[in-house]
């Protein structure tokens, strides 16, 4: 699609919008940072960066470009992993991060309202003081809450807590053509026609600018006990997993870790893991009212993990072992981007029950491609982070030998009844891989819903779809 380039005309514009100066960049004042975000490769500058404070001021941009056929990029700390916040087609980069304010705690509606450049570590921080939680728990704590709104981040304790849509109760939101609206709001539940709040969570900021956000709390736990337990392979540490949500035990998180991952977080973060020694583990923690409650629900899960071949049960019980355990946790990707020159990640997602299915096929994947894989996840919800490593390949190899394992992996992932992404979205880097998982009806209907919002598509085009 063709879109206006911007001229000098559209910048001063522009500066009548926002008229603090330093707030808007041209030129060489744009940083290289919001050329990109974690997506490794890829790299596209926008005309012009402003940096918003209102939604007010947002909505003046918007209609402009509206008017003027501009493409408007949002963005929070750029710690995406699908390149959603690269200004592909250039145009204006709306950059939120300082929109970061803590608008309202309503403890009589157990309610948050934040603006999207709020970060998450914050917002953990702000209620958990308050002895209120906020479970969403995605590993990227410098993610920004419109940035987990987009994409509908997960985290590891999905396993009983749910994902972020789970927690959005209400949304300030901004068109493309400008008008502002708001869905939702701190009402408990809501049978008032097509739930726009839920199509807007998810949609990598394609739909609407999200501006303002009303988040669900919750009591906050008073203990937390995690159990880290050695198996002699993964596919009996994943293996053992279906029995676990058999036995209808409710563990906040159940993780997976594969040796090899570990040794590169101890020298990532320069400290030893409790215990490296065996081949695979699963990682699970529990929570609740008490100690007494959570060990009657950890021992048979301990018994269980015991009967179906695991080699010990360590119990984290302490606040300083069990923050080593997840900090460790919290560091494997970029442990694993550090120790390599470069990767590509996969995000796919599949029955619970089919993991280890997809855990051996991935072994096949690096024979048969001649590429190292290194992976973890959240064994508890079907959510596989997947890297396919850069090592000694040249350019051209690399880039061939990648994409033949992605596709596979892709594929493979779809027989199994699975998706593309569990929790870091499609963006711009895996729009074709959404393409061959999905139906063309169902993708008609993903085009409809972008027409219906963004008809002159110029809110963050070039993704998803």
């Amino acid at each position: 699609m063709n879109y206006k380039v911007l001229e000098a005309e559209d910048i001063a514009a522009l500066q009548q919008i926002v008229k603090d100066r330093e707030r808007l960049l041209t030129g060489d004042a744009i940083s290289e940072d919001y050329s990109h975000d974690e997506l490794v490769g890829e790299q596209c500058f926008p005309d012009v960066v402003v940096k918003a404070i209102s939604a007010q001021e947002i909505a003046e941009i918007m209609r402009y470009a509206w008017e003027n056929h501009i493409p408007v990029t949002p963005r929070g700390a750029g710690t995406g992993l699908v390149g959603a916040a690269i200004p592909v087609e250039s145009g204006i980069l709306l950059d939120l991060s300082l929109m970061n304010q803590i608008l309202e705690l309503d403890e009589d509606n157990l309610s948050l309202t934040v603006e999207p450049g709020v970060l998450l570590m914050d917002v953990t921080a702000f209620v958990e003081e308050r002895g209120l939680f906020y479970p969403p728990d995605p590993g990227e704590k410098t993610a920004t809450i419109g940035g987990n709104i987009s994409t509908n981040a997960g985290g590891m304790r999905a396993v009983k807590y749910g994902v972020t849509r789970d927690y959005v109760q209400g949304l300030e939101v901004v068109l493309p053509n400008g008008e502002r609206i708001e869905l939702g709001g701190k009402i408990v539940k809501n049978s008032s026609g097509y739930d726009l709040k839920d199509l807007i969570i998810g949609s990598e900021g394609t739909l609407g600018i999200v501006t303002k956000a009303i988040l669900k709390l919750l009591p906050l736990p008073a203990k937390t006990i995690s159990l880290l337990i050695p198996f002699p392979s993964l596919e009996q540490a994943i293996g053992t997993v279906p029995r676990i949500i058999r036995e209808k035990s409710t563990p906040t998180a159940i993780e997976f870790l594969d040796r090899d991952v570990i040794l590169d977080a101890e020298e990532y973060l320069g400290k030893k893991f409790p215990d490296n020694s065996s081949s695979a583990y699963l990682l699970l923690r529990f929570d609740g009212p008490s100690t007494a409650d959570i060990e009657r629900e950890y021992d048979e899960v301990a018994r269980i993990c015991l009967e179906e071949g695991a080699l010990d049960v360590l119990i984290s019980d302490t606040a300083e072992r069990d923050e080593s355990i997840w900090n460790a946790r919290g560091s494997f990707l970029q442990a694993i981007k550090s120790a390599n020159a470069s990767l590509v990640e996969i995000d796919a997602v599949v029955p619970r029950s089919r993991v280890n299915d997809l855990v051996s096929y991935m072994h096949a994947v690096q024979e048969e491609t001649d590429t190292r894989i290194k992976c973890f996840g959240h064994a508890g919800d079907g959510n596989l982070h997947i890297y396919v490593l850069k090592e000694t390949q040249d350019e051209p190899d690399w880039d061939r030998k990648a994409e033949a394992a992605m596709a596979k992996i892709y594929q493979y992932a779809k027989e199994l009844d699975g998706q593309v992404s569990g929790e870091h979205g499609i963006g711009y880097d895996k729009r074709a891989y959404l393409n061959e998982s999905l139906s063309a009806v169902v993708l008609d209907l993903m085009r409809g819903v972008k027409k219906a919002f963004d008809p002159r598509n110029i809110l963050n085009p070039s993704k998803i779809l």
